[in-house]
């Protein structure tokens, strides 16, 4: 079934501006990763105790830029990251101050590794606002200007380790935090009040001295008055003097102007004149530009024929030498045609030679034994050498075999000393990888180990490092206990070192963290000796726990360690009073009760803590039971543990054990196989040597095969050549006469050819020849007139090149004069600017030449000197004189101020003391109405110091005592009692409790703060007052909006933090509460947004409709049957 809810919109509409929409958490405290919605009215936030209730308030005032002191728990934002997590984030959304104003989304990252080590973590968060990085400084403006959010005020923010501070205000304390609560402009007021009391009562003066003050320093400076005009006198002439300086600077300006002006006159006409020269170089370099290009053709068309000679006389000699190859072709020719009838003569003579090779070649072939004899030998010894050859195969596999099964024995054997080689060097590794990730503890280390000399008894540490490596010092029985032991114990002590002396302790700490400013974590064990350990539960109790309820040991029994290691973990993190369990531990939970058992003393007086680790269905969890010290209830933490990661894996006595017997066998397999396959060896020898006879039979008998072979080959070979000869010897010499003529007809007319083209190509070089000589003898005489135009020029050009260095200098010389004229210029406006100095250093009193000026100066300077300086005597009078007039203005104006400030002082006072009054009398009606709900009676007074207003006789003050101000809650919860002002000494818990709550509620109305939280103010109360307090904060914080009215024109956000409710009560159904349910434990959803409230009640009211029906059915059933 659908449940009918607010539209989004609806709900957002609701929220007044500031309040909290949404907050988001991940690795904060006891939560991994959490996102939840507020409601825009009353928020109950329901939870057992240890689940994080708390820590939704912590996020609130820390994720709004509040610190951790505020909060009463730490000091240091650092200590609110996840257990083993590097970085914690808190993000809340606030509710705009328009439906389509902006939204501020306010991000804190606290981050483990930022800030001091030794510090309170003030560098160790950054702040976002929608995104952006923002200064601290920028969050406090927005949340406490804009949205006038006050985290500092216990009024409005009242966190549980800050409910008893709040009833044990005092009544000036309770005053000024209810002001800052509900008026920044009312809390200013005050303080301004205390401000100007404070000066009007130290503001009595003593007339009378104050005017013999006066009359003594007139006399005082009457008698400087001399002095006085002969330091005037002097000071005229100093002025004379200066004035002086300034003419002469002046005079000195004109007189260089006149120099500059004679310079650039001489640079002008330089100037003029190497213009000119300029213009008469002009035509010489045209005339020689142009002869330069007519010099430049002719060479171009020198070169083109030079070429073309080249190339002509390259063709008539290509002609000649082919004619002459041509005549050596026709002699060939002829002296072959000369030899045919010769070469007939020796093709005869070869014939017979050849045929007498070939009778000797037939008679070799009596040489050679039978073929088939031959053949029969090979295939009898081949037979006899396969049987062989399968007898050896098979003692080589079996060598083979034999050589695996040692080999594999030798590789496990030489795997097993290299595993256990590194675990014997896994001490080293870890060190080294401690070390990466702390720079600090590595030089701490070094430096010990440097001076071991230096140290009475032995240092151990870091503990870090002491964990896995040799039983002499730390050995968890197995990785899940190291896992425990890792999750237990604090990563400072991790990195802590061990001292057994004070001596030790006191230098290492002088040594290393004062003069080389290493932070160092040191532990002193005394003698390095293990304390008697007083376990914390008895021998009885003990036995029970681990025969009911599934525990096996203590924390300190689940390794072994030297004794100063074991007792600095003990003093650190009391490992002697935690308990390991296994599976039946979680059996315990859930059906016996373990929680009451393990936290309860055994003398009965109360609860103790707890703590223990068990693990379940592969899943290792630790429980920590804390007992509260304002209400005496214990409270759970739980928490999962993660494998080790300091105390991973290393030397495990089973795993060396293993590895030393994995040796010993391989050792033991070839001993055992090595005779084996000496004796396969030697018969594999023995076959080799009867194999090699018949072997060498084959071989013969092949060589003689190959050899015959040969033989037929050499055989055929010499036939051919024989019929070769014959052939030759039978040649037609009249057919080859024929051809070698036709040859010698054709050479001829080549030759004839080849000479015409020799010929032509002489002629063609020749006339070449004439036109280059005409055109070189032209080249000639061009280049003699560029040679003299070229001497022209440079001769021009020297004199032009001499009138401009002529130019240059006559120009520095002008720039140089010009740039002293400017210096003497900037000189002359800086001591004496012409526009202010003009008319006076123009007077006729003035010197008009610089020799007259040094005259006037240097008779002024004697004057000068003839008068002694004494500034001191000005300085005195001048200060005597001021003092004079200030005295007299503060005898005029004493009288007049003083009336101001009382004036000021009652016109504040008037309108802060009404205002508060009123607000006092408001908070009292709604005070009183609320403790006689409850069965009691209360006043809220405004208490004015114990003094009326009066004034002072001798200080004519006004006397109010602001600053003794306060508020005072009046209580009476007993008939026969008066009322009596609130305090810790006279009401119990569950009073003050009471008390402080229906004065919140009496406030609430008028703050002006957003939002509200209260932790636990329930705790101690009695299930009337719980019920009456819980029905007053509901109808307070859910008051409808009054027509026509803003949907968020409420009295604001509230957030209360309670582990339990009573059932039953009373306005929970109103729609303006959100119930806000805290989850922790091994049994939870995967994801926070899994869980669906409006699915949940639909199918609880299912379940209680069929339920229902059932017992109807029942009953009808019944009724029948009695009928």
């Amino acid at each position: 079934m659908d449940i009918d809810r607010p539209s989004v919109e609806e709900r957002n509409q609701r929220y007044k501006p500031g309040s909290i929409k949404r907050v988001k958490l991940k690795n904060f405290l006891t939560y991994d990763d959490v996102e939840f919605f507020p409601g825009p009215r009353l928020n109950v936030v329901v939870g057992p105790n240890g689940t994080g209730k708390s820590t939704i308030l912590c996020a609130i005032c820390l994720g709004l830029g509040g610190q951790p002191p505020l909060l009463g728990r730490a000091d240091d934002a650092r200590l609110f990251i996840k257990h083993e997590k590097d970085q914690a984030t808190i993000e809340i959304e606030l509710a705009p101050h328009k439906s389509d104003g902006p939204i501020h989304i306010l991000k804190r990252v606290i981050e483990r590794d930022r800030g001091s080590e030794n510090g309170n973590g003030k560098g160790a968060s950054i702040y976002y606002v929608n995104g952006t990085k923002t200064p601290l400084k920028s969050i406090k403006e927005l949340v406490t200007e804009k949205y006038h959010i006050n985290i500092d005020n216990l009024c409005t923010f009242l966190p549980q380790d800050k409910v008893g501070n709040f009833s044990g205000f005092d009544k000036q304390a309770l005053l000024l935090e209810t002001e800052k609560s509900l008026s920044s402009s009312l809390y200013e007021t005050h303080q301004q009040l205390i401000k100007l009391e404070k000066e009007l009562q130290s503001s009595g003066n003593d007339v009378k001295a104050t005017e013999e003050e006066l009359k003594t320093l007139k006399k005082q400076n009457e008698r400087l008055e001399r002095e006085k005009e002969l330091m005037e006198e002097r000071q005229e002439l100093l002025e004379r003097i200066d004035l002086l300086k300034k003419k002469r600077a002046w005079l000195l300006f004109d007189q260089k102007r006149e120099e500059a002006k004679e310079a650039k006159e001489k640079r002008e006409e330089l100037k003029k004149q190497k213009r000119e020269a300029e213009r008469s170089v002009r035509p010489i370099q045209e005339e020689h530009a142009e002869m330069e290009g007519k010099v430049t053709q002719i060479q171009t068309t020198t070169k083109a024929l030079e070429v073309k000679g080249k190339r002509e006389k390259k063709n008539h000699e290509d002609c000649l030498s082919k004619m002459e190859n041509h005549s050596d072709g026709i002699e060939r020719e002829v002296s072959e045609y000369q030899s045919v009838d010769a070469q007939q003569r020796r093709a005869l003579k070869e014939l017979e030679k050849e045929r007498r090779r070939l009778q000797d070649v037939e008679a070799e072939a009596d040489d050679f034994p039978s073929m088939e004899d031959t053949e029969r030998t090979i295939t009898e010894a081949q037979k006899e050498l396969r049987q062989l050859r399968s007898a050896l195969d098979s003692s080589k596999r079996s060598s083979q075999d034999l050589n695996k099964q040692i080999e594999s024995a030798a590789e496990n054997s030489r795997r097993a000393s290299e595993r256990l080689g590194k675990m014997k060097d896994e001490k080293q590794h870890r060190l080294q990888r401690l070390f990466a990730k702390n720079e600090s503890v590595k030089t701490a280390y070094m430096f010990i180990h440097e001076n071991r000399k230096e140290f009475r008894k032995p240092v151990h540490g870091p503990i870090g490092k002491c964990l896995y490596w040799s039983p002499a010092e730390v050995q968890p029985k197995n990785p899940l206990y190291a896992s425990y032991i890792e999750s237990h114990v604090s990563q400072s002590t991790w990195k802590a070192f061990v001292v057994e002396c004070s001596e030790d302790y006191n230098y290492l700490f002088r040594e290393v963290r004062q003069k080389r400013k290493i932070p160092i974590n040191i532990i002193l064990v005394p003698n390095g000796r293990l304390e008697p350990m007083t376990r914390m539960y008895s021998d009885q109790k003990y036995s029970v726990l681990k025969q009911e309820h599934g525990f096996i040991e203590y924390l300190d029994e689940t390794f072994t360690a030297i004794d100063p290691i074991m007792q600095a973990l003990i003093s650190k993190h009391n490992i002697d009073k935690v308990l390991v369990g296994g599976d039946a531990v979680q059996e315990s939970l859930d059906r016996k009760d373990l929680e009451n058992f393990i936290c309860a003393k055994e003398n009965g007086s109360g609860l103790m803590t707890a703590c223990f680790f068990y693990t379940h269905r592969n899943s290792s969890r630790k429980y920590t039971y804390s007992v509260s010290r304002y209400n005496g209830t214990s409270g759970l933490n739980t928490m999962g543990i993660s494998p080790a990661r300091v105390l991973q894996s290393g030397m495990d006595p089973r795993e060396k054990e293993q590895l030393t017997q994995t040796i010993n066998d391989a050792r033991e397999t070839i001993e055992r196989l090595t005779p084996e396959l000496n004796n396969l060896k030697d018969e594999n020898d023995k076959l080799l040597s009867q194999g090699k006879p018949i072997s060498l039979r084959i071989k013969d008998a092949k060589r003689i095969k190959s050899d015959y072979a040969s033989y037929k080959m050499k055989l055929k070979n010499q036939r051919e050549k024989v019929e070769d000869a014959e052939e030759a010897a039978n040649k037609d010499n009249g057919r080859e006469k024929s051809k070698r003529i036709a040859q010698i007809k054709k050479l001829i007319q080549l030759s004839i050819k080849s000479g015409e083209d020799a010929a032509k190509a002489k002629s063609e070089m020749i006339k070449t020849l004439r036109v280059l000589t005409g055109v070189k003898m032209s080249e000639h005489g061009l280049s003699e007139c560029l040679r003299k135009l070229t001497d022209k020029l440079s001769e021009a050009q020297a004199a032009s090149a001499e009138l401009l260095n002529r130019y240059k200098q006559a120009e520095a010389d002008y720039n140089e004069k010009k740039e002293i004229l400017r210096k003497l210029l900037a000189k002359a406006q800086e001591i004496a600017p012409r526009e202010q100095w003009h008319e006076r250093l123009d007077e006729d009193d003035m010197p008009s030449t610089i020799e007259d000026v040094d005259d006037a100066m240097d008779d002024a300077e004697s004057k000068v000197s003839s008068i002694t300086d004494n500034p001191h005597v000005m300085k005195q009078y001048e200060e005597r004189k001021k003092k004079i007039e200030v005295l007299q203005e503060k005898l005029d104006t004493e009288g007049g101020e003083k009336d101001l400030k009382k004036k000021q002082l009652e016109t504040k006072r008037t309108k802060w003391e009404s205002a508060l009054q009123n607000i006092v009398n408001l908070v009292n009606g709604k005070f009183s109405t609320y403790m006689k709900e409850v069965g009691c009676a209360g006043e809220i007074r405004l208490y004015t110091g114990g003094n009326e207003s009066r004034e002072n006789e001798e200080t004519e003050n006004l006397k109010y005592d602001f600053k003794d101000w306060g508020v005072e809650i009046m209580v009476k919860f007993r008939e026969a009692s008066t009322l009596q002002v609130l305090s810790a000494q006279t009401h119990s818990g569950g009073e003050r409790s009471v008390s402080t709550i229906m004065y919140l509620m009496g406030l609430q109305n008028l703050m002006s703060s957003p939002f509200r939280c209260v932790d636990e103010i329930n705790q101690g109360l009695d299930e009337r007052n719980e019920r009456l307090v819980f029905k007053r904060i509901v109808n307070n914080s859910t008051i409808p909006v009054e027509e026509g009215a803003t949907p968020n024109d409420h009295c604001g956000q509230y957030f209360l933090i309670t582990p339990k409710l009573l059932p039953n009560l009373e306005g929970m159904e109103n729609e303006e509460i959100t119930v806000l349910f805290v989850f922790s434990g091994p049994y939870n959803f995967d994801n926070c947004l899994d869980w669906n409230v409006d699915k949940f009640i639909a199918d609880k009211k299912r379940i209680l409709s069929q339920r229902t029906e059932v017992d109807n059915g029942n009953s009808r059933g019944k009724k029948r049957r009695s009928q």
